[in-house]
């Protein structure tokens, strides 16, 4: 099996930059950072979002229907507005 060295990831990277260039290197890292959490997460079976707790799943609720009016207008029957 070949070892690889220094030199051979320095010409890896300059032909990274060659391809995508300096300006898409930091997004392309960032990109590549964020897939490899999100495989050894998924993996070691931990989940980024855990389970939301249920007294702030009650509180939310709360929070919905306070937000909700109390009463809708309602139209007369005979009178068919669109």
């Amino acid at each position: 099996m070949p070892n690889i060295g220094l030199p051979e990831i320095a010409i890896v990277l300059v032909i990274v930059l060659v391809i995508f260039g300096p300006r898409r290197l930091p997004e392309l890292g960032k990109s590549l950072g964020s897939g490899m959490r999100n495989f050894k997460d998924s993996v070691t079976g931990k989940d980024s979002d855990p389970e939301p707790e249920p007294a702030k799943i009650e509180a939310a609720k709360v929070d919905v229907a306070a937000d909700a009016p109390a009463e809708r207008q309602s139209t007369p029957a005979g009178d068919a507005s669109p």
